[in-house]
């Protein structure tokens, strides 16, 4: 008998918990692992992620769910142990990246449309097999002096909806992630990021609400309201978390279990800021946690540098990065804990 979906959910967003989002493709690893000089194979891949499924600490008390790329999905660990079984093993659930990319949209310069829907009905049921029990989905909306257009924000609104709806049928948990963008240079302010934040998320739903989709078995996966990073006026931690928290209060229907915020460009302090500054403000119908890739992951991939003998420092380095964002999903971490720990 396959699992509830909102058993699942509700897994994936365990109090105190987050998911760790190591679903980077070939190409993007490619750039992560030239910046500490290790070669791009299969196995550097295979034993960078080990390290951090490995990681006890971390794994066990602050990681809920691993979002991965599917080659890791079906990869084995050094000693030969699946590491679906590993991260399964730590207590979380192993998910998927499932979509093909954001392509250009035609007709509208500077947007795109995710895709992978073909064919999406028939993966789900191998991904399944293969252990995974949530999928991930991207759309990415850009702001521009023109973007994001209607037509954008519905296309993506109705893909996410159709994948949602696929995986649900598959007994599997989509994570729903429309992602503004922390681009647009100068014009993308505070003000615009919520504005459109605003348009993209009450198409998603309107869109999830036409497919059927089963609120109490999805974890949203949105955009913190924040401004891009060349904007000459940045917003203080406090009017990130007001405007994020009054979007997500105007648009999110209660019955979503979770909403498991991406970095998006980020730094790892200032994501961990923002998300404690939300759950500081209290009286929220969902839980709020991360769902970070970067923002987890960098200063353990700056320890490990490729060597077996890095492996105790990355370790550690990522121990700390999911204890700060655990007490950040609480409310409780300060800048005081960064330096203390």
């Amino acid at each position: 008998m396959k699992e509830k979906l909102e058993d699942i959910a509700n897994a994936m967003v365990t109090s105190g918990q987050g998911i760790l989002a190591a679903d980077e493709s070939t190409g993007t690893i490619q750039k992560r692992f030239a910046s500490i000089n290790v070669e791009n194979t299969e196995e550097n891949r295979r034993d960078y992620r080990e390290m951090l499924f490995r990681s006890e600490k971390a794994m066990n008390d602050c990681i809920s769910g691993v979002i991965l790329f599917e080659e890791t999905l079906y990869q084995k660990a050094a000693d030969g142990t699946p590491l679906v079984d590993v991260i399964r093993a730590a207590g979380a659930v192993p998910g998927i990246k499932v979509d093909k990319g954001a392509k250009p949209l035609a007709g509208f310069v500077g947007e795109t449309v995710t895709e992978g829907l073909d064919g999406l009905r028939e993966r789900l049921a191998d991904y399944y097999e293969a252990g995974a029990r949530f999928a991930k989905w991207r759309a990415v909306i850009n702001i521009s002096e023109n973007a994001p257009s209607v037509c954008a924000i519905k296309a993506n609104a109705q893909a996410l909806a159709r994948y949602a709806a696929l995986c649900q049928e598959a007994g599997i948990v989509p994570i729903v992630e429309p992602e503004v963008q922390m681009d647009g240079g100068a014009v993308h302010d505070i003000g615009l990021c919520e504005i459109a934040t605003r348009r993209a998320l009450s198409a998603t739903f309107e869109e999830l609400n036409d497919a059927g989709v089963k609120l109490e078995g999805m974890v949203l996966k949105p955009n913190m309201v924040i401004a891009a990073t060349d904007c000459p006026h940045q917003a203080s931690v406090e009017e990130v978390a007001e405007r994020t928290v009054r979007v997500l209060k105007d648009v999110v229907p209660t019955a979503v279990p979770g909403i498991a915020f991406l970095s998006g460009g980020q730094s790892d302090e200032a994501a961990t800021a923002h998300l404690s500054a939300m759950n500081a403000v209290g009286d929220l119908p969902w839980r709020l946690t991360y769902s970070y890739g970067r923002a987890l992951q960098a200063a353990a991939l700056s320890a490990w540098k490729g060597k077996a003998e890095n492996i105790a420092a990355a370790s550690r380095a990522f121990t700390h990065r999911a204890k700060m964002n655990s007490l950040a999903t609480r409310g409780g971490w300060d800048s005081r804990q960064e330096q203390a720990a």
